[in-house]
């Protein structure tokens, strides 16, 4: 049997590939509003970065977000989705002490 294969995706801010499953989504929908989708599931396009800040503020440096989107993105989102991000890994790592 062969083994399963595993979907591997580019970081937009330091260009790592890394399984799917590490990644976290952003996700541009159809009424223009761009989001973090954690469970990698929502409808609309996506693009991966890795769960970290840095990579969220490179990717927002080389306005890789706004290629991939073929938007211009306003900094207002840039800062929701940093909220975002820093109040998921906040949960990530409470839920990794107990």
């Amino acid at each position: 049997m062969t083994p399963k294969k595993i979907p591997m995706r580019l970081c937009l801010g330091c260009n790592a590939q890394m399984p799917k499953r590490e990644m976290i989504r952003v996700v541009h929908q159809k009424d223009g509003t761009i989001l973090l989708d954690m469970t990698g599931k929502q409808a609309g396009r996506g693009a991966y970065i890795c769960p970290k800040l840095t990579c969220l503020r490179a990717a927002r440096k080389a306005h890789r977000l706004e290629k991939a989107f073929s938007c211009r993105i306003d900094d207002a989102v840039y800062d929701a989705l940093e909220t975002a991000l820093q109040e998921s890994a906040g949960q990530q790592e409470g839920s990794d002490h107990a």
